[in-house]
C-alpha cells in the first residue's frame, strides 16, 4: 500500500473512483456466503475496484425492506484487512448513535492496523427508529448524539488521540487507545445524520449519499460545494454515492431506472458514470443484489469494460 493517505487515493478532485457494496448477490438470494464474498472480495481487489463498504445492520424485522443478514461489520472488516492487499475498506456506515464511540474508535484502529491504513470510517446515523427503542435510545434524540459522539471518535482515532470519558472522574486515570493510530483514520458523513450540510463539510472528509434522479443530484451536489466554499474554504471534500446495479448482459440495453440505480447494460453504465463525474461525483460505490447474471461474470465484465475508463492510474 502507497504511503499516500487511503482517503488521497480513493477521492480525488474531478475524477470517480469505483467501488462495491458488500454483499454482492444474485437474484432472489438472501442468505449470503460470507466466505465466498471475501473470495469475491479478493477478486474485486484484484481486479482494480477501489473500494469495498460494509453496511451496519444490527437487526432485522420482518418490516425492513432489506432481508439480508449482515455480519457484525467490525468482524467483516477484520477478515477483509487480512484477505486484500490494495483496496479501500470503508464502513458504510457504523451507526454511531447506537454504538458506545469509544468502542467505535477502537475497532476502526484496529481495522485500519490490520489493513496498513486501508481503512475509512463511514458514520452514519441509522434511519429505523424502532431499532432505538431495541437498544434503549431516544430517537428524538439521534442528532445530538450523533454530534457529541463524533467528536468522541474524532478524538480518538486522530494524530494526537486521546479519549474523550463520558463521565470525569478524580480516581479516574487518564486513558488512552492501544496501538495508538500511526495515521488519523479518516471520517467521511454517510448521510446526514441530522446535521447540516455546514457540519458535515467542518467535519469529514466527503459526503456519501444515496442515489437520485441526475438532475435532483446535481442540485444537492450543488448544495453541497456551496457549503464547503462556506464552512471548508479551500479544503477538497469529496462527494459520493451508492447506487444499485443490474448489468445487462447486452451491452447496448439502454438504462432504466431501478429503485436508487439503474439497470443497464455497460455502454449505458458508462455514459452514466460519466454523467456523475461531471456533474461532481466523486466516488461510486456499485451495490450489486438481486442481479440476474452471476456476480463474478458482472465484476469481470466492469473491470474490462467500465473501470479503464476511470482508473487510469494504478493505486
Amino acid at each position: 500500500m502507497s504511503q499516500i493517505p487511503v482517503e488521497h487515493q480513493l477521492l480525488q478532485p474531478s475524477k470517480l473512483s469505483i467501488g462495491l457494496t458488500l454483499p454482492l448477490l444474485n437474484q432472489g438470494q438472501i442468505i449470503a456466503d460470507f466466505r465466498e464474498q471475501v473470495l469475491l472480495a479478493r477478486h474485486a481487489d484484484a481486479l482494480g475496484f477501489r473500494a469495498l463498504w460494509v453496511r451496519d445492520v444490527p437487526l432485522n424485522s420482518a418490516d425492513y425492506p432489506d432481508p439480508v443478514g449482515h455480519l457484525d461489520p467490525w468482524v467483516l472488516l477484520g477478515a477483509l484487512a487480512v484477505q486484500t492487499e490494495r483496496i479501500a475498506l470503508v464502513s458504510g456506515a457504523i451507526v454511531l448513535t447506537l454504538r458506545h464511540p469509544l468502542h467505535i474508535a477502537k475497532g476502526a484502529i484496529s481495522v485500519s492496523e490490520l489493513s496498513q491504513g486501508r481503512f475509512i470510517l463511514g458514520l452514519g446515523s441509522g434511519d429505523r427508529p424502532p431499532e432505538y427503542a431495541a437498544f434503549g435510545a431516544n430517537p428524538n434524540q439521534r442528532r445530538e448524539l450523533y454530534a457529541r459522539h463524533w467528536q468522541t471518535v474524532a478524538a480518538a482515532v486522530g494524530r494526537s488521540s486521546r479519549v474523550i470519558p463520558d463521565q470525569d472522574s478524580d480516581e479516574a486515570p487518564e486513558f488512552f487507545l492501544l496501538p495508538k493510530p500511526a495515521t488519523a483514520v479518516p471520517l467521511l458523513a454517510v448521510g446526514s445524520g441530522g446535521q447540516s450540510v455546514d457540519w458535515i463539510a467542518r467535519n469529514a472528509i466527503g459526503w456519501m449519499t444515496y442515489h437520485r434522479e441526475p438532475v435532483q443530484q446535481r442540485d444537492r451536489y450543488n448544495m453541497w460545494r456551496t457549503a464547503v466554499e462556506r464552512s471548508a474554504a479551500g479544503q477538497f471534500r469529496a462527494f459520493g454515492v451508492a447506487m444499485r446495479l443490474d448489468l445487462s448482459a447486452d451491452p447496448h440495453e439502454a438504462p432504466t431506472a431501478l429503485s436508487l440505480g439503474y439497470r443497464t447494460g455497460r455502454h449505458g453504465l458508462r455514459d452514466i458514470l460519466q454523467a456523475m463525474q461531471d456533474s461532481g461525483t466523486h466516488h461510486v460505490s456499485l451495490n450489486l443484489t438481486n442481479t440476474e447474471r452471476p456476480v463474478m461474470e458482472v465484476l469481470e465484465e466492469l473491470a474490462q469494460d467500465v473501470l479503464p475508463e476511470f482508473h487510469v492510474s494504478a493505486w
